[in-house]
């Protein structure tokens, strides 16, 4: 809740290891994740001293540098272009360590590693509504687990697509499919960044969805088809009897003339 109020600064300057432990989520929440699903040490990532210090050198240059420049800097576009495609990268590498990660613990193992690589890459978007959840901010419609979003869902696709191709399924070079894939994300994170719009997956999550899950309509068209038809043969049944009473009628009177 301070964090909602008083905003990250405020937050940093108040309580400067809160806000280091949220950023170390952010940066390193996809290793965190990845490793609990593995059952390895969830601080195994403070074991990279390089990263670690890289992160908290960031971290503190943003909130405590003299005149706020680094905030400032940050604000001009080319910059945060930049830094964009610089997230978009390191994506692309977390994607891939993980596939590769998952699959030296199991063998071909592809949905093991695709949930790991699909872990790798978004798990900073899961692992902090934990840190949310601890500071009371925490909401369950914004969960990633019941509405993911669209740097998660890309997440998702280029896991499977990573998996495919380390096992074999996909014929193409591993960086000539990190090349395009990552020139597919900062195409599109600068697209929506200069546009000011959104990018959705809406188009392929439609087709596969009428693909794989669209039979039941079809289904269910055809049970009102057949509930159909038996009221069309009772409504012919009831207008037929009209047509058995007047020719039992005629007959009755047949056989009194004849009497």
């Amino acid at each position: 809740m301070a964090s909602r109020i008083l905003g990250a600064a405020a937050v940093a300057r108040k309580n400067p290891v809160s806000s280091w432990f949220t950023a170390m989520l952010h940066c390193f929440g996809g290793g965190i994740l990845s490793c609990v699903l593995l059952a390895e040490p969830p601080l195994k990532f403070l074991t990279n001293h390089t990263n670690v210090l890289l992160a908290s050198s960031i971290w503190y240059i943003i909130f405590f540098c003299p005149c706020d420049l680094v905030s400032q800097a940050y604000s001009f576009l080319p910059v945060q272009f930049l830094a964009a495609g610089m997230k978009e990268v390191t994506r692309t590498w977390k994607i891939v360590g993980g596939v590769t990660h998952a699959n030296s613990y199991y063998k071909n193992g592809w949905i093991i590693m695709i949930a790991i690589g699909w872990a790798r890459g978004a798990g900073g978007a899961i692992v902090t509504k934990f840190e949310q959840l601890v500071k009371g901010d925490w909401k369950p419609g914004g969960d990633e687990w019941l509405k993911m979003s669209y740097p998660s869902k890309l997440t998702l696709l280029g896991s499977v697509i990573f998996t495919f191709q380390h096992t074999k399924h996909l014929a193409i070079s591993k960086h000539n499919l990190m090349f395009f894939y990552t020139a597919f994300l900062v195409t599109t994170k600068i697209t929506m960044m200069t546009t000011e719009t959104s990018v959705t997956l809406a188009p392929l999550e439609d087709t596969l969805s009428r693909m794989l899950f669209g039979w039941q309509k079809q289904f269910s068209w055809c049970e009102k088809k057949s509930e159909t038809k038996p009221s069309s043969n009772g409504t012919g049944s009831s207008a037929s009897k009209p047509i058995a009473d007047a020719s039992e009628n005629v007959k009755k009177k047949h056989n009194k003339k004849t009497e």
